[in-house]
């Protein structure tokens, strides 16, 4: 049976373990600490033989070399085109990664970092698809554009809008609360936005995890993957007129959305 769990690590960063019951074999997604990994991989009595980089940040690459050192015959599945040279097998946007019974498609998603790639694959774990983001869609919110312009992850978010509604969405940081109270502050009559601030609320005070979201929800509730919702338009153009911004075109709102939360 297969299991996807989070490994807290840093102040807000999640670690994803994919792992196989039957197998005891582990896949992890950027490590950028290695204690928390190893700790996790000891206690469930798991054997690390992948692990898959989405981008070069060190709050995800950071762990890498020290895994591998303790994990010899690990494979590190990385971008190809990127300032991080420790991965072992290079992809491009197109490949695929195959681990155990699972095939990932390799998407491209520049616009947080240049490099950025995300995995996803249909096979279901825990009865949903599976999309490792990393720092492109968060729950409720996207990445801070550190190299790419908006233009890109708009088309790099629309790449995985299009990904089938039930997608497990397994970002890298525990982000959701900051993300609604902007999408609240520009959408506050949105009663689903209201509602699930209210859920995420709780969960964090039980001291639970708010990720992983599902697609679906993140397009009806995520003011980044809404760039063409006729009420996410108007809250942009208001705001591009109070800034002086352009709003002639969905990249421009885009560009409004991100600018808005950038300086929220």
């Amino acid at each position: 049976m297969l299991t996807i769990s989070a490994i807290p690590a840093f102040s807000d960063n999640y670690i994803w373990c994919l792992s196989d019951s039957d197998t005891r074999k582990a896949l992890i997604v950027d490590p950028g600490q290695a204690a928390p990994v190893e700790e996790h991989l000891s206690a469930k009595g798991l054997t690390l033989d992948t692990i898959l980089v989405t981008h070069h940040h060190p709050d995800h690459v950071g762990g890498v070399k020290e895994l591998v050192k303790a994990h010899p015959d690990c494979r590190v599945t990385g971008p190809a085109e990127s300032p991080y040279k420790g991965s072992t097998n290079l992809v491009h946007p197109g490949d695929e990664v195959v681990w155990e019974s699972i095939t990932f498609q390799v998407l491209g998603v520049p616009g947080h970092t240049l490099d950025h790639i995300a995995y996803f694959t249909d096979v279901e774990v825990n009865g949903h698809p599976v999309l490792f983001c990393g720092d492109t869609l968060f729950v409720c919110g996207c990445g801070r554009l550190f190299e790419g312009t908006p233009e890109q992850m708009r088309q790099s978010l629309q790449t995985l809008r299009n990904l089938p509604e039930k997608t497990a969405v397994y970002c890298a940081h525990e982000y959701t609360l900051a993300n609604l109270r902007f999408a609240r502050s520009w959408l506050p009559r949105d009663e689903g936005l209201k509602t699930f601030e209210e859920q995420c609320q709780q969960a964090r005070e039980a001291g639970k995890p708010t990720v992983p979201s599902v697609l679906g929800d993140e397009k009806r509730l995520n003011p980044f993957l809404r760039w063409d919702d006729p009420v996410v338009v108007d809250a942009a153009r208001n705001y591009c007129a109070q800034n002086g911004l352009p709003a002639d075109s969905e990249n421009a709102i885009f560009a409004a959305i991100r600018h808005g939360k950038d300086n929220f």
